[in-house]
């Protein structure tokens, strides 16, 4: 069986897509899938990789191989005609394409082009299709889905949505798809840095619960109720210390009035912004956390939720959070709805209670363990991909 993926930017300050790409393709990998990855040179700021690779050439990566292929002539939005002429001339070599992210040109013409040359393939539309995310340039993208999107839609072998919920309420542009919901995974961490380091390199104190936020910095990601749920924390006197690790490339005036709202505020003492966090710092602070925050108005996954879970965690995530139920099933955290009063009690009662968070941590760390691990995601794709290929039976 030979997969191919193709996806705008494999950067990860692009966040959870990339990591679900890099970590779904190895895990296919290592049970003896034939994988190749399509994707351009965009890191996000400057358009070029921090490294220089080789472009056009295939990359042999953890078992799997990987081909860049420069931004041109639009790299703003990640667009390369030399990847599309590509994948039109080698279309037949593959059995099935999984594209990944609607509204991007390149995964557009992408799957425009696996029509063309029969090649089958499945779309992931990364929460594009929310009625929330919908309404963010609204005229263009009603324009772009009814004319581009659909056609696109209705020729997919399937559409691979990673919650119940988000097939639940994405929009179809009036096609009937195939829906496949299978959840992402995550990698189980090695090689931490030592307990307490990270904290102390960041001049946090031991004995203060440490509240991590670790996500793009974006308005869907409900930072305004945070901030202003921290504030009622320290006028109620818990003790904690809240850490906002995330950056957002492509909208730095928002990040930036974030980081000054904060400065003036009663939570500036109790605060501390990494911007975008990486390697031994983002292991070191999943490691050191207490409790995991993120009270998004909406969230078709929420793959840091499932990386700090691993990590024994306990999480207060939103209902916007489409995994709120397995979280809320297994008492892995708290949910919360988007409202303040309710995320500052929620905080409140989690951070003055160790031993709940003790137990809801191990919760959730089983949870990563029975549904959220790359091997058992990688087997349920291949028994989705060998259906759309060779149909024998329904995909449960």
């Amino acid at each position: 069986m030979k997969i191919l993926h193709v996806v705008p930017s494999i950067s990860l300050v692009y966040g959870g897509p990339s990591q679900m790409v890099l970590g779904l393709c190895a895990a296919l990998a290592d049970q003896g899938i034939d994988v190749t990855i399509l994707t351009t040179n965009s890191n996000g700021d400057t358009g070029q990789l921090p490294l220089e690779v080789p472009l056009g050439v295939p990359i042999l990566q953890k078992g799997y191989q990987i081909i860049y292929f420069p931004c041109s002539p639009f790299r703003r939005y990640k667009f390369s005609l030399q990847l599309l002429q590509w994948l039109a001339n080698h279309a037949s070599d593959y059995d099935i394409a999984h594209i990944h992210a609607l509204f991007s040109p390149v995964s557009t013409a992408a799957a425009t082009i696996a029509r063309y040359c029969h090649l089958p393939y499945i779309l992931r539309p990364l929460g594009t299709l929310d009625p929330a995310d919908l309404q963010k340039k609204r005229l263009l993208k009603q324009f772009y889905g009814t004319f581009l999107e659909r056609p696109n839609l209705a020729g997919a072998a399937g559409v691979h949505f990673t919650t119940e919920q988000e097939a639940k309420i994405s929009h179809r542009y009036g096609v009937k798809t195939q829906d496949l919901v299978i959840p992402l995974g995550v990698s189980l961490p090695d090689n931490c840095p030592p307990y307490g380091q990270i904290r102390q390199n960041l001049g946090i104190p031991n004995n203060l619960p440490l509240l991590l936020f670790m996500s793009r910095i974006d308005p869907k990601k409900g930072l305004n109720l945070l901030l202003a749920a921290g504030e009622n924390l320290v006028k109620r006197e818990v003790k904690f210390h809240l850490v906002i690790a995330g950056s957002n490339p492509q909208d730095p005036t928002y990040e930036a009035q974030i980081q000054e709202q904060i400065s003036k505020s009663c939570l500036a003492k109790h605060t501390t912004i990494t911007g975008f966090v990486k390697g031994e710092l983002k292991l070191g602070l999943l490691q050191d956390a207490d409790l995991f925050v993120l009270p998004s108005y909406y969230e078709n996954f929420g793959i840091a939720v499932a990386e700090a879970m691993a990590m024994n965690i306990p999480v207060v995530i939103s209902e916007g959070v489409y995994i709120w139920p397995d979280i809320q099933e297994v008492a892995a955290g708290w949910v919360t709805s988007l409202d303040i009063e309710m995320l500052t009690n929620t905080l409140e009662t989690a951070l003055n209670n160790p031993q709940e968070r003790q137990k809801r941590g191990e919760n959730a760390r089983q949870l990563v363990l029975n549904r959220y691990q790359w091997p058992v995601i990688a087997q349920q794709m291949i028994k989705t991909y060998a259906n759309l290929i060779s149909p024998t039976e329904p995909i449960m």
